[in-house]
């Protein structure tokens, strides 16, 4: 290895792929009602981190208010997207409906913390318009 290379931390490199894949997510508490508190959202980042973990993914970045959080993911091509949220919101909504049990109850009363739905939107790389225009400047053969 060169020294005047130095390796991009989010690209992912195995056999036979090299990727940086990052998403955003959002989920909303149900009903969007004000459940969460400043310790419900530290709790609800470790749980966050440690699923993450569990699919070789990495939870850069997370914040959130009473309603809803937001997420930033670095993921690898194998995971499949709806299986990590639908794993996200499982399990942190039994930890923090058990933890948290009197709180969330006087918010939340028919046994689920998040909304059915969620945001996802693809991040970094380059803008659209970017890729659409060097997608357009390839030398076609004739």
């Amino acid at each position: 290895m060169s020294p005047r290379w130095s390796p991009n931390t989010d690209v992912r490199t195995g056999r036979h792929v090299v990727c940086n894949l990052h998403v955003h997510l959002v989920f909303v508490t149900k009903y969007r009602r004000g459940a969460m508190t400043g310790e419900m959202l530290t709790r609800c980042e470790e749980i966050m981190r440690e699923v993450c973990e569990g699919f070789e993914a990495e939870l850069k970045q997370f914040n959130g208010e009473e309603d809803h959080i937001h997420l930033l993911v670095h993921y690898p091509p194998k995971v499949q997207l709806s299986k990590l949220v639908n794993s996200l919101k499982c399990v942190s909504s039994r930890y923090l409906r058990k933890e948290y049990h009197a709180h969330v109850r006087r918010h939340l009363w028919s046994g689920h913390f998040w909304s059915g739905s969620y945001f996802a939107g693809s991040c970094g790389g380059a803008p659209l318009t970017v890729v659409r225009q060097y997608i357009e400047n390839q030398q076609r053969p004739v």
